[in-house]
């Protein structure tokens, strides 16, 4: 496994479940959950950012099922999300906020939030517990795709007769992502705790989670502090590698998360006065048409590439992983998604 994220972690240890006479390592460059993974604003969402794809099967029953089957506790809770929108919304909606327009709730649908710290630990305690080996500060440099694949770790070489690149907007070049999806850098803000009178007020009393379906894009979730987490924005980027240096005291990021702060301040009178206690950003990968790619690499059928859920990742990320665990042990066919 390459990348120490959500998909990693969860394929690296369901390899194990699977298969514990197998050898699995996962090499991570810095740290487990250093990139999208410990970034996340923790909604676990039941589709694809482009919605349902052919196949795709259950994501938060198999997510649920996969973090029960780990022994993973990561504060999962469902008890459904709202889908904001400026038109056609419901009558007797909780949300009604200004923000371009009024915006309020169009459905509820399934879904939920968890707790992206614990999920990320949990994976890695039970890849651990069950086997893996993990690495981290353990970059792959490059890889030379012959049978067995030969991938250079900080100067060491190790041979693999499958890998999987779970590296979502970092190294592209490993992944071959580079001319299939844009690397961005996404921004989210989150408010001292309100009182219930508060979260009444502002329709957010259920602990329900929203995303908005209409730009612009606005979502959120409660936290067990009961403040909020708000995202919107992203930062356009020319290589991946700037990612790791973002500043969002500065320059765009800085621009984007003060105009989310206004935005906030702006939704309701009971939010006009909030203070933020965190602000923050981390890495996205978003493809052609919100799809996320799911594929074997270009040049080598023993190596899959797997990435680029726009968004969407928290549930999906686990799901895909173990669904790529399968594949690489010739249990289960790749997706046919039409990815380029």
């Amino acid at each position: 496994m390459v990348g120490g994220g959500f998909t990693g972690l969860a394929a690296a240890a369901w390899l194990r479940r699977q298969e514990p006479h197998k050898t699995v390592a996962l090499f991570e460059a810095g740290c487990v959950g250093a990139g999208s993974s410990g970034y996340t604003g923790g909604l676990a969402l039941p589709e694809t950012a482009s919605g349902d794809l052919p196949g795709l099967g259950d994501v938060l029953g198999g997510y649920a099922d996969t973090l029960e089957e780990l022994g993973v506790d990561g504060d999962l809770q469902l008890p459904g999300a709202w889908e904001l929108g400026r038109t056609a919304t419901l009558p007797d909606s909780p949300i009604s906020w200004s923000d371009s327009g009024q915006l309020r709730a169009v459905r509820q649908v399934h879904g939920g939030t968890i707790d992206p710290g614990k999920v990320v630990s949990g994976l890695a305690q039970a890849a651990d517990r069950l086997g893996a080996l993990v690495f981290e500060n353990a970059a792959v440099t490059s890889v030379t795709f012959e049978s067995p694949l030969r991938l250079d770790v900080g100067g060491s070489t190790v041979r693999a007769h499958h890998v999987l690149f779970a590296t979502n907007a970092m190294s592209l070049e490993l992944s071959r992502l580079g001319g299939l999806a844009e690397p961005k850098f996404t921004l989210a803000i989150a408010t001292e705790p309100l009182t219930p009178a508060q979260l009444e007020a502002v329709g957010l009393a259920s602990g329900r989670p929203f995303y908005t379906i209409d730009f612009p894009y606005l979502w959120g979730r409660l936290l067990p502090t009961k403040g909020v987490i708000f995202g919107s924005g992203l930062v356009h980027l020319s290589d991946w590698r700037e990612l790791s240096n973002q500043d969002i005291s500065v320059g765009q990021a800085a621009e984007l998360i003060a105009r989310l702060e206004r935005r906030v301040h702006g939704l309701h009178p009971a939010l006009a006065n909030v203070q933020f206690t965190h602000r923050w950003g981390g890495p996205i990968l978003i493809a052609e048409e919100w799809q996320p790619i799911f594929m074997q690499h270009p040049q080598s059928s023993r190596a899959i590439v797997l990435g680029a859920y726009s968004g969407h990742g928290v549930a999906l990320s686990v799901y895909l992983g173990r669904w790529a665990a399968e594949t690489m042990l010739g249990r289960r066919d790749l997706p046919r998604w039409d990815t380029p």
